[in-house]
């Protein structure tokens, strides 16, 4: 299971309260809410759960019939966000047919990054800026080593939990996210879930797209002890 990713002590935070993330590294829509959830991080203990959106049998080669889906995403996800897509992503990596798109690699890159230091949140954020920036195949564990290495893990530590996650606790760990964005009635990459002394309240991240206050003082609000 991935650990909490708990931030420092602020005035009037419930350590009662958890942030579930249900996410997937390759959905460009988790990228698209990256910064409201580093801006979650500073006021909420964030569980990570991966989904395993292009895991297994779901994995996909790169060609020019993603590439198309995937624009017509990436444009709205520009537009209402604000985040950066990479000349490297566009004209490189999505045009490599050569390429794979596989969720579970960097799925076990994050279990990894959480065993070894905790760091299984910072992982994703780097990951997602060296895919859709800088073009790199996160689905390739050498990637994946050098992205643990950009953040401050140490190689070996770090090679050792990716061994100890592959296979079936990796997989597990998909179906339990699965189930638990079931029993949330989610819609899918990203489902954020607020638990409050046994309360589960899904929150609309979506409306917030590009507004990182807004979406603070909304979570400050609902997270509230005496709410």
């Amino acid at each position: 299971m991935v650990n909490d990713h708990t931030p420092p002590s602020r005035p009037g935070s419930s350590g009662a309260v958890t942030l579930h993330y249900i996410l997937d590294p390759l959905c460009g829509w988790c990228y698209a809410v990256a910064p409201l959830i580093q801006a979650a991080h500073e006021l909420l203990p964030i569980q990570l759960h991966a989904g395993g959106m292009m895991a297994g049998p779901n994995r996909r080669p790169v060609t020019p019939q993603l590439r198309q889906m995937v624009e017509q995403h990436d444009r709205r996800i520009a537009r209402l966000s604000g985040q950066p897509f990479g000349e490297a992503y566009r004209d490189g990596l999505l045009c490599d047919q050569s390429a794979v798109f596989d969720s579970e690699p960097p799925i076990i890159a994050i279990l990894a990054a959480d065993e070894c230091a905790g760091r299984g949140l910072d992982l994703l954020a780097r990951m997602q800026t060296a895919h859709y920036v800088e073009g790199r195949r996160i689905s390739d564990p050498t990637v994946l080593h050098a992205l643990a290495l950009d953040i401050g893990l140490d190689g070996f530590a770090f090679d050792a939990a990716y061994a100890t996650q592959q296979g079936e606790p990796t997989r597990a760990h998909i179906r339990a996210s699965r189930e638990r964005l079931a029993r949330v009635d989610g819609a899918g990459f990203p489902t954020l879930v607020l638990e409050r002394e046994g309360r589960y309240e899904v929150m609309d991240i979506m409306g917030y797209l590009g507004q990182p206050s807004a979406w603070l003082s909304r979570l400050a609000e609902v997270s509230r002890s005496d709410s």
